[in-house]
């Protein structure tokens, strides 16, 4: 019964996070089933919760076994590996089992990436006399214009703002902290959501310093951002499967393909790891400045 309780909510992460097709969404919810039968086979039954690294080589060994093709090996694990994500940020799990699972290699698909004529339809595709798109645009400015997580947008918070130094504070994988240029244009708009539709807002208890809110004044969710990144890109005529990792994988490449050093991208992208106090070190606030400056399509 315990899979029966997750089984919806991890339906809708893969539909919406995931962005899968019905069918593929099925497979998936399939493959977890797969896993369960197999924990509940053991000589003593283990539950998804309780499952530990060992018990989900021992699947993986068991489909092995059954002489499942490398691809649909692959399918599963994803699957699994999905499953456990889902359960780590619904808070459900602190630990997840399957983060060494390896999976069979096969050929990877690049993500996709949008051009610029196609970020600049959805970010001047949103009605601005609503007050939700003012806030809208200056959160795709940001998560465009600085390359951020879609965790860590909808986690900024007031405190993170150093609008005189045009910079962010931005708190990234394992709690690391980073300092991330924000472009001009992420920079005006954010400046009307937070002067004209922010201040008038019934701000609940305990989300007065998160940044972007929603009616009912607190904290947006992750899946709202995603529903409102599908939304508009049906709304401008955009068929590619996108998400809000599309803008950051995006201003990565808009920036590479610009001729942007590749060192900065590492930086803002929070793909090294580095402290707050390093950045001074590492590389010079006026460079990474400079880099979204003289590199960002929107700058």
């Amino acid at each position: 019964m315990e899979w029966q309780s997750f089984k919806k909510g991890f339906k809708s992460f893969l539909k919406l996070e995931k962005s899968l097709s019905e069918n593929s969404v099925q497979a998936y919810v399939r493959d977890v089933e797969k896993l369960v039968q197999f924990l509940e086979m053991k000589t003593t039954p283990v539950s998804l919760l309780k499952a530990k690294p060992q018990d989900l080589r021992d699947f993986i060994k068991w489909i092995t076994e059954l002489g499942m093709l490398a691809t649909t090996q692959a399918r599963i694990i994803s699957g699994i590996k999905a499953f456990y994500k889902y359960l780590i940020l619904e808070d459900l799990l602190e630990a997840d089992p399957s983060a060494l699972l390896e999976t069979p290699k096969t050929r990877r698909k690049l993500p996709e990436v949008l051009s610029v004529h196609e970020i600049n339809l959805l970010l001047d595709g949103l009605d601005l006399s609503k007050p939700e798109n003012t806030r809208n645009k200056a959160m795709l400015e940001i998560l465009y214009g600085s390359g951020l997580r879609v965790s860590e947008l909808v986690n900024l918070k007031l405190s993170d703002l150093y609008l005189d130094l045009e910079f962010l504070k931005i708190k990234g994988k394992g709690n690391k902290e980073r300092l991330v240029p924000v472009g001009s244009s992420a920079l005006k708009y954010l400046d009307i959501y937070l002067e004209n539709i922010r201040k008038h807002l019934d701000i609940k208890k305990g989300h007065e310093d998160f940044i972007f809110l929603n009616k009912r004044g607190t904290k947006l969710s992750r899946v709202m951002i995603f529903m409102i990144i599908k939304d508009l890109a049906k709304a401008v005529g955009i068929s590619k499967t996108i998400s809000p990792h599309t803008f950051r994988h995006s201003f990565a490449t808009h920036l590479i393909e610009g001729g942007a050093d590749l060192r900065a991208i590492q930086e803002m992208l929070g793909h090294e790891s580095i402290t707050t106090t390093e950045i001074y070190t590492h590389l010079d606030r006026d460079f990474l400045k400079q880099t979204i400056t003289q590199f960002h399509p929107r700058s």
